[in-house]
């Protein structure tokens, strides 16, 4: 031993050395790769969801059309975080759901529910606050109402908003975590994927929109070339817009309102749709109806529901109206009329790239409307021209003639002398004379234009009342003129239209007449009206009252009323008074 190694002597001589470890440091040990192999699993699960969420991105943002986009936003939501069921509620302009897209519950089970949800309860709660909702039991949350009958169990609930540039488009509704609640880390991921699924659901909503204004346009183009094609009606181009309007809006019902010329009123011209039977015809009031307001306004109108504007909707018991757009069909100085589409009561409300969308098509219906009548109109000229042409031509040629033809005879009469020879040209003379006044009626009939009768001359009136009385008598009677009429003053010919209208109605009520003939002359100062027919004949029972007021009408103007039989039939009124 050493003196300098005072521990040798504790050294057990002739064994080598034995190595050995405390315990401590041997659990630490085991912790650190306990703890490492399950971060590195925490780290494997979190970068399997990562990549559930890239593979869900990638799905969503690979489609255009917007209903699939939604589906798969659902579908995509339900297999990153593990749920039963999931869905998409699109959020209604006027609040509550307007859409509502749902995975995992069977068909059979949503029979047995009936409606599809609201937007009441919880989910109305993410409408009004758009903010995650995490929980573990829905029923323990004061917001939850209920689920109706037949309705699956539902415990864990997550909610999370979908925003699209600073607006909420809908909420992802997600229930039955299959890990028993929702985690931090899945609310986490299913915010990520709200994000995503925004920026997919507005490109899809502008391909839409793009798409759509292609087909407003090239529907605008097919209704110009319809409304200005020559052998078009009017009516058939007004159902054309109609049923274009209906397909592009995707509107359940559409109505074409145009104003009536007989008064401050409007009328549905073209209705098509749920709901078209019996709308075509009604009249609407301009200050009680939402066309009237659009019509006089000239602005288009967007409502979920009719009720908005304070007015009540069209009338139509087959069909509940709901979202409403009425858009004017503004010409280059007027409102032509309305274009108005509906749909259901609860279906999705019309946007606001809709109405952009649709106005614009109704400017260039209207505009197309217009250059149909400025051709309609250059037609109706174009005839007038034809038919004062004739009128001339009947009046230069074919009267002179007939003067000519009858002066002639009247000097062969006159060589002949008095016998049977004299008495057949005397005839003929009276037959030319006729014949010259029913051309003469003929030519002021091919001279008219649609006048007002208030404001057209005294034979304008009397054609007039001829032509209506057609209804009545099932033919139209004929219709003379002599003499200058239209120099009697206004209160003789107000009452001369008046015996005209009554005289007239008395054929067409007694007489069972075949035929009538009006004759209306002024000579020597007196005006005379004669209406013959040949009908059954006069009976005083069956005119009194009506007689006794063209009596009275004559005695007015110290005139004559007179009831003859006809030489062979019928009866001739003859109502006469002198004029100054």
């Amino acid at each position: 031993m050493s003196a300098h190694d005072p521990d040798a002597q504790d050294q057990p001589s002739g064994s080598a050395a034995r190595l050995t470890f405390p315990d401590q440091p041997r659990l630490e040990l085991d912790q650190l790769l306990g703890q490492l192999v399950s971060r590195a699993q925490e780290v494997m699960g979190t970068q399997g969801r990562l990549r559930g969420l890239l593979r869900a991105n990638q799905l969503i943002v690979g489609e255009l059309n917007l209903s699939l986009v939604l589906q798969h936003v659902v579908q995509a939501a339900r297999e990153l975080v593990g749920a039963r069921y999931a869905a998409l509620g699109v959020i209604a302009p006027g609040g509550g759901l307007s859409e509502f897209v749902h995975v995992g519950m069977p068909d059979d089970m949503l029979g047995r529910i009936g409606h599809l949800p609201q937007g009441k309860g919880l989910l109305g709660a993410l409408i009004d606050d758009p903010r995650p909702i995490r929980l573990r039991r829905i029923a323990d949350d004061a917001r939850s109402s209920g689920f109706p009958p037949e309705h699956p169990p539902m415990e864990s609930f997550l909610g999370v908003p979908i925003e699209i540039r600073g607006t909420v488009f809908g909420n992802l509704y997600l229930a039955e975590s299959d890990k028993g609640e929702f985690s931090e880390e899945d609310e986490e991921l299913t915010r990520a994927m709200a994000a995503t699924a925004a920026v997919a659901i507005d490109n899809a909503r502008l391909y839409e929109f793009a798409r759509g204004r292609g087909e407003w346009l090239q529907a605008s183009a097919a209704i110009t070339g319809q409304l200005v094609a020559a052998d078009d009606q009017e009516g058939t181009a007004l159902r054309m817009i109609a049923d274009r309007s209906r397909e592009l809006a995707r509107a359940d019902l559409v109505i074409v309102v145009l104003p009536l010329p007989d008064g401050d009123v409007l009328g549905i011209e073209v209705a098509v749709g749920d709901g078209a039977n019996g709308l075509t015809g009604q009249v609407l009031s301009l200050d009680g109806s939402l066309s009237g307001k659009v019509y006089r306004e000239g602005e288009p109108l967007r409502l979920n529901e009719p009720q908005e504007a304070g007015i009540d909707p069209l009338t139509s018991g087959a069909f509940d109206v709901g979202p409403t757009m009425m858009l004017p069909l503004r010409g280059s100085t007027r409102v032509l009329g309305v274009l108005g589409a509906f749909r259901r009561r609860g279906a999705a409300g019309f946007a606001a790239e809709e109405l952009e969308m649709a106005s614009g098509f109704a400017a260039q219906a209207a505009v197309a409307i217009e250059l149909a009548e400025a051709r309609a109109e250059q037609q109706r000229v174009a005839m007038l021209d034809d038919r004062e042409r004739i009128a001339a031509d009947l009046h230069d040629h074919v009267i002179q003639k007939l003067f000519a033809a009858g002066l002639s005879l009247q000097t062969v009469a006159a060589r002949v002398g008095p016998g049977a020879a004299q008495d057949r040209i005397s005839s003929i003379i009276d037959d030319l004379d006729d014949t010259i006044g029913q051309i003469r009626t003929t030519i002021f009939a091919l001279q008219q234009t649609r006048q007002n009768t208030t404001t057209g001359g005294t034979r304008a009136r009397l054609l007039d009342i001829v032509t209506e009385a057609r209804e009545t008598l099932g033919f139209e009677p004929a219709l003379r003129f002599s003499g200058l009429l239209d120099t009697v003053r206004g209160d003789v010919v107000d009452d001369l239209v008046a015996v005209l209208r009554e005289a007239l109605s008395n054929v067409g009520r007694h007489a069972r007449a075949s035929s009538a003939e009006v004759i209306a002359t002024v000579a020597n100062g007196e005006l005379t009206l004669e209406v013959r027919d040949d009908g059954v004949g006069f009976t005083e029972s069956g005119h009194s009252s009506g007689l006794t007021n063209l009596r009275q009408r004559a005695e007015r103007h110290h005139g004559t009323l007179s009831i003859e039989p006809g030489q062979r039939a019928g009866t001739v009124l003859t109502w006469s008074v002198p004029f100054a």
